[in-house]
Parts: structure tokens; C-alpha cells; sequence
């Protein structure tokens, strides 16, 4: 029986298969001099090549076409190319389905350059490009390595509702669930499917604590959604977060926990994604003049995160603006919320390095966050990535029933629709700390993509919920 391998594997094994007779599958990437097929399935960015007999009839020759999917049964044989270690002669041919010529030029899969805008247009066929394919790679690798470390950390795996009642951070808007027709006024939601208000959830972090309560260590890594009206290259309506809770946490031990989780990350795709990061690499240093991917990930690796408080970001920015002659868009005044420029500067220009900021003003985070003793900060950071700025989001949650109870009121959070969040800080509550981690920024860092609709397979953004 002759083995079937995919493309990745034969070209692992290929020198101990020299001469063995050999199935592979997959679509033609290219044909050449009507003898040279170069396929892929894509296991790997790397091509097979496969040598046409000539025996072959002139009517097969024709229908293979770019785009094409094929069965080759062929000789392993070491290439005389510099390109290739292997090559397969071919035996016999069958062809799948043939792609028409007209057809394909109107395609993303015609040989040629294409914009990432055409690539988004054509999403359902950009999984047989290159550079999707890498990042798509890529993406499979970090979420397995996600639930790899987790699970080595004694954490468990959380299933968190995406249909809520309420909005975790207070803020922004939320896509409504309804089986109503919202133009009837009132409204009397009593008589809807759930029989009251619900949305799809932006996050899964206050069912997360409750969990880490009562199982100590665990996390969430599903899809959340936000109905902003953000048409940026940062931001997606429908994205993926990872979010662990941790029972008897204190801040320190929380930033610990994110930088040290960042790291595995980074260093699992290193040493488990190279083909692809190489590939990836290589394209930055043909069309940007930004920082090497490979550089920038050794670099994050490489040295400990620095680590500051709000207060002494704030002291640093303004005395850089007063002694640089920097102009901020943003004036720099304690309690505001950083924006991107300031984040920005911070990470590439001032520090050079992952930063980790902590102790953030009370009035512009949210309820859940833990006050600090001075009662004007909480217990809150952020740790901001070069070029992408903020990664994880995270605080020490309030354990306490009765300041909890308070910033509530003093934040207008709906106590009567999270009595049970309040309830669990009456039956046993402890220090516990949680953060988030943005799947898909993740994914735009480690990948050096630009946009973030092109590390998903599907965005979904304002005005586009296409395929």
C-alpha cells in the first residue's frame, strides 16, 4: 500500500524516502515549462515540487491550472535544484477539480501582488495565500501553547457565558440579543425569550472570579464582542480574550504571572513556528522599514519588563515634553487616561522595553479594581508591547463587600444586576487578581501584521460582517 504524507512531513522525511514510492495532495501553486508543478497543502509555507512525466496526455496538461487541486503518486528523488532537497517524479496524476484561467485572474490566487484590502475582499479564499497561511499557522500554535501553559499551572478551564445582562467594565456599547421588534414602544422586556435585557458579552471576567472562588485557578479564552464604532487597525467588533482569575493573588504576584505567560508564549512560536516566522520576517525587510520580527521577539524575551507606577509615568512624560520640547496631541495631567502616544513613547523611545504600569486613578478604571490605602489610586496595571501598545489589561479585584458596595454607587453600576457578584464577597472572599490578554493583539504582535482584520480569519468590524 503506498503511504500517503502531507506535504510538510514528506519534506521532513524526504532523504530517508529517496527512491520509496509516495501519495501527496494539494493545489498547484504554480506551473512551469509544462513540467514543473509546485504544490503545497498548506501544512507548510514551504512548496513540493513534482516533475511531470512525459507521458502524460496534452488534455491532463491543459487542465492543470493555478489554483488547482491534485492526487500525485510519485519516486522520491533528492532535486538537482538549490531550492529543494526533495522532489517528486510523478507516476500518476489525478485532478480533483480544475480551476478556470478566466476565473482565477479575477482571483486572489492569480501569481501576482495583491493589497491586503483585496485579500479581505476574497477572506474565503485567503487561506491558500502565503502570508495568510503563515499567520493562520501562527494563530493555531498560540492558542494551543495558551491552553499548554495553563494547563501546566494547575489552572482550570472555564466556559463563561456570551449571552449577559450586564457590561463588566461599565462602559462602551454592547451588541442586544432580542427576539423582540424594538420599534414597538414600550418596550416591556418581561415578554422576550430571556425575559429581560441581554447582550453579547464583552467579557467573561466577573463569572471568572466567582469560579476562582471556589476552584482557585482559572481562566477563559473565548470570543467577546463590542459594538464601538472603532474603525481602526486595532480594533475588531467580535475578538477572542484570555482571561485567568487567580484566588489569593495580590497585584505583584498578578504582573509576575502576565509577564512570565507573555514569555512562554513568545518562545513556544519561536522555537515551534520558525518556517513561518522566517517567511514572515523576511516580507517586513522587503516592504517595511520597521523593526525585524525575529529581532523584536528575541528582544521581549531577552530582558525583565520595567516596571512603574502611573504616578511616576505621569512625572516622566511631562518633564520629557518640558525637557525634549515633545508635543503631546493629549496635555499630560495626573489623572487622565494614557493614550496611545503616550504609551508609544514610553515603549520605544523612553524605556525600550515591555513596560508595566501600576497603581492607575481610581476615577478612570473600573468597580472591581482593589483601592489602594491612599484611596485616590487602585490596584490596577497595564503592560504595553512595543509597536502595539497596550497587550494585557489586569487588576487585584475588590474583596472587600463594603468598598466594593461602594464603587458601585460612586461608578452607577446596577448593584441589583450583579447581586451575585456582591454575594461572593460574603461567603469566604479572599485577594484574588485576574488580567486580560487580547487573543488576536497577541496574535498581530507575534505575526508583525499591520492590520488586525488580517490575523483573524474573518473580521468582524462596522459595516463589514461578511462570509
Amino acid at each position: 500500500m503506498i503511504k500517503k504524507y502531507s506535504i510538510k512531513e514528506l519534506l521532513n522525511k524526504g532523504k530517508f524516502l529517496i527512491d520509496q514510492k509516495v501519495l501527496v495532495e494539494g493545489w498547484i501553486r504554480s506551473f512551469r515549462y509544462s513540467i514543473f508543478i509546485i504544490l503545497n497543502d498548506g501544512s507548510t509555507i514551504n512548496n513540493l515540487q513534482i516533475i511531470l512525466s512525459k507521458k502524460f496526455d496534452k488534455k491532463i496538461i491543459k487542465k492543470i491550472t493555478i489554483g488547482s487541486s491534485i492526487r500525485v503518486i510519485g519516486i522520491v528523488k533528492k532535486s538537482i535544484g538549490k531550492k529543494q532537497y526533495i522532489e517528486l517524479k510523478s507516476l500518476d496524476i489525478i485532478i480533483y477539480e480544475s480551476v478556470d484561467k478566466e476565473i482565477l485572474q479575477k482571483s486572489i490566487l492569480q501569481p501576482k501582488k495583491h493589497s491586503f484590502e483585496k485579500l479581505r475582499e476574497q477572506a474565503h479564499l485567503r487561506f491558500k495565500t502565503n502570508i495568510f497561511s503563515c499567520v493562520m499557522r501562527i494563530r493555531h500554535h498560540i492558542a494551543f501553547c495558551i491552553h499548554k501553559y495553563f494547563h501546566e499551572h494547575g489552572f482550570f478551564y472555564l466556559h463563561t457565558p456570551i449571552i449577559t445582562t450586564s457590561n463588566c467594565e461599565g462602559t462602551g456599547k454592547m451588541f442586544q440579543i432580542t427576539t423582540m421588534n424594538l420599534k414597538n414602544q414600550p418596550i416591556d422586556y418581561t415578554k422576550d425569550f430571556f425575559k429581560c435585557e441581554t447582550y453579547l458579552s464583552v467579557s467573561g471576567q466577573l463569572e471568572a472570579e466567582s469560579a476562582s472562588l471556589g476552584l482557585g485557578k482559572v481562566y477563559t479564552f473565548g470570543p467577546v464582542f463590542r459594538a464601538e464604532n472603532s474603525n481602526t487597525s486595532r480594533h475588531l467588533s467580535e475578538f477572542w480574550m484570555i482571561e485567568p482569575e487567580i484566588a489569593f493573588y495580590h497585584l505583584e504576584e498578578n504582573i509576575n504571572l502576565a509577564e512570565n505567560f507573555l514569555k512562554f508564549i513568545i518562545k513556544y512560536i519561536v522555537e515551534n513556528s520558525m518556517e513561518d516566522l522566517t517567511f514572515l520576517d523576511q516580507r517586513l525587510k522587503k516592504y517595511s522599514q520597521k523593526n525585524r520580527l525575529l529581532e523584536k521577539l528575541e528582544l521581549i524575551l531577552k530582558f525583565p519588563f520595567k516596571k512603574i507606577s502611573y504616578t511616576e509615568v505621569i512625572k516622566i512624560l511631562d518633564q520629557e515634553e518640558k525637557k525634549k520640547n515633545i508635543k503631546f496631541l493629549h496635555p499630560i495631567v495626573w489623572g487622565m487616561d494614557l493614550q496611545s502616544e503616550h504609551e508609544q513613547y514610553l515603549v520605544d523611545k523612553y524605556f525600550k522595553t515591555p513596560v508595566v504600569i501600576f497603581d492607575y486613578p481610581c476615577i478612570i478604571k473600573a468597580f472591581y479594581m482593589r483601592v489602594n490605602n491612599d484611596g485616590k489610586t487602585v490596584r490596577a496595571m497595564d503592560i504595553l508591547f512595543p509597536e502595539i501598545g497596550e497587550i494585557i489589561g489586569g487588576s487585584q479585584r475588590e474583596e472587600r463587600y463594603d468598598i466594593l458596595l461602594q464603587r458601585m454607587k460612586d461608578t452607577n453600576t446596577d448593584k441589583n444586576k450583579l447581586w451575585w457578584y456582591l454575594d461572593t464577597r460574603r461567603f469566604g472572599s479572599v485577594p484574588h487578581s485576574g488580567f486580560g490578554l487580547g487573543f488576536d493583539r497577541i496574535v498581530q504582535f507575534i505575526t508583525g501584521m499591520n492590520n488586525i482584520r488580517d490575523v483573524i480569519p474573518f473580521p468582524r468590524t462596522p459595516n463589514n460582517a461578511e462570509f
